[in-house]
């Protein structure tokens, strides 16, 4: 497990949800190289598919823009090491 503790920018998620996203992104980066983004955010949304129900959205990098709607109580967005990450549940204005 990686030393370093994430820093939430960030949330409105429960305290415990915050817990579990950065505690996946730390198990990801102890499973994959920094620079593969890509599988980090793949490992993270899977959890959160598999703990929380289908839906979710995960986004990993140094620099990214994004705007998006996310379901409320589902949004956070924190620093681990030199990466950044976004994890939301999308929602769908009708």
């Amino acid at each position: 497990m990686l030393e370093g503790k994430a820093t939430v920018e960030d949330t409105d998620m429960p305290a415990k949800m915050q817990l579990q996203a950065t505690s996946a992104a730390s198990r990801a980066l102890d499973c994959f190289d920094v620079v593969d983004c890509r599988s980090i955010a793949a490992h993270i949304k899977k959890e959160f598919d598999t703990i929380h129900g289908p839906g979710w959205q995960c986004v990993v990098g140094c620099s990214f823009g994004c705007y998006f709607t996310d379901s409320k109580g589902s949004f956070i967005y924190f620093e681990l090491e030199l990466l950044r990450f976004l994890v939301f549940k999308g929602m769908v204005y009708v």
